[in-house]
């Protein structure tokens, strides 16, 4: 099991920055990725960016050079740096992790955190 409790997030003008963060209950050494998905209107769940445990990052292409994703193993933190925010980004955005194993993955999420981008 692990719980992720996450922070951040708000209300921004566009071409503003956000920082999210989720804190997760154990080392995120004993995961085998970590990434972060937000939620339209439409209520779909769409990845936005992830970090493996071999520390491969990746992006969708919406957000390539504007987002960072980041850990800190100090403190079991994942973060989420977003520069250049844009209306489309808009969204309910939740942590994930994942922990890969012999009957497939367990997925884990946060609670959720709003951003809205709007002038």
């Amino acid at each position: 099991q692990v719980q992720l409790v996450q922070s951040g997030g708000g209300l921004v003008q566009p071409g503003g920055s956000l920082t999210l963060s989720c804190a997760a209950s154990r080392s995120l050494d004993s995961l085998s990725g970590m990434g972060w998905y937000r939620q339209t209107p439409d209520k779909q769940r769409v990845w936005v960016a992830r970090i493996t445990s071999s520390r491969n990052i990746y992006y969708t292409d919406s957000v390539k050079g504007r987002f960072t994703i980041s850990t800190d193993v100090a403190t079991n933190t994942v973060h989420l740096q977003m520069n250049d925010l844009k209306p489309d980004d808009t969204a309910a955005y939740y942590c994930n992790v994942y922990i890969l194993g012999s009957k497939g993955a367990e997925n884990y999420w946060g609670q959720g955190t709003q951003v809205t981008v709007s002038s």
